[in-house]
């Protein structure tokens, strides 16, 4: 990718920046949503207030303890601060609950402060959140790449008109091939974007 320019670096959270054992599918189970199905889209479908409150308290109490453990993925505080040594803008948008969102900062100190969740903006794949961390910045989209390690991240980086990068430590999943990056180690971050810190001057080559 000869032709890379980026300007801005926006991750994902759970699974890319720090570690995450929610079980997806013992939720869905508890709610009463299709295996098969957007999670967030069934509570936000179902049919009164009240069953919408009561699913996502305990969508919020998983959360919680999930974050209560939640520890950076190796590579993640090294390669955040070369980028931030570069003077990378870069930001985070999850699918999280802010409270969760910002405790597994606070516990896996990031330092990365700048946070939209799905209390900010629409929840991914809708390219919202992605739009309004740009239009921050004061950038053109097409020069800010959105790092995950899910479909959905690959999704709203397209229909943000981004940079799809995939963190895949674990293997390639079957949507790998839609990514416009891909990335094994997230130390391999900052080369795969083409970007060169030079430590002397503290610049980008």
């Amino acid at each position: 990718m000869a032709d890379l320019t980026v300007k801005g670096v926006i991750f994902d959270l759970d699974g890319t920046l720090v570690t995450s054992t929610l079980d997806f599918a013992l939720i869905k189970a508890q709610v009463g949503c299709d295996r098969d199905a957007d999670l967030l889209d069934y509570v936000e479908s179902l049919p009164s207030p009240y069953m919408r409150e009561e699913a996502m308290a305990l969508i919020h109490q998983h959360e919680m303890q999930d974050a209560q453990h939640a520890e950076p993925i190796p590579g993640v505080i090294e390669t955040l601060s070369v980028l931030k040594a570069m003077g990378m803008p870069m930001a985070i948008v999850t699918r999280n609950y802010s409270k969760a969102a910002k405790l597994k900062l606070s516990r896996c100190q990031l330092g990365l402060d700048f946070l939209l969740t799905r209390e900010d903006a629409l929840p991914k794949p809708d390219p919202q959140a992605l739009h309004m961390v740009a239009d921050t910045w004061s950038l053109p989209y097409q020069q800010c790449v959105y790092v995950g390690d899910y479909k959905y991240d690959i999704e709203a980086a397209q229909r943000a008109s981004m940079h799809a990068c995939l963190f895949a430590p674990l293997g390639m999943p079957d949507y790998a091939d839609q990514a416009d990056i891909i990335i094994e180690r997230f130390c391999d971050l900052p080369g795969a974007l083409g970007l060169h810190y030079q430590a002397r001057s503290g610049q980008l080559a």
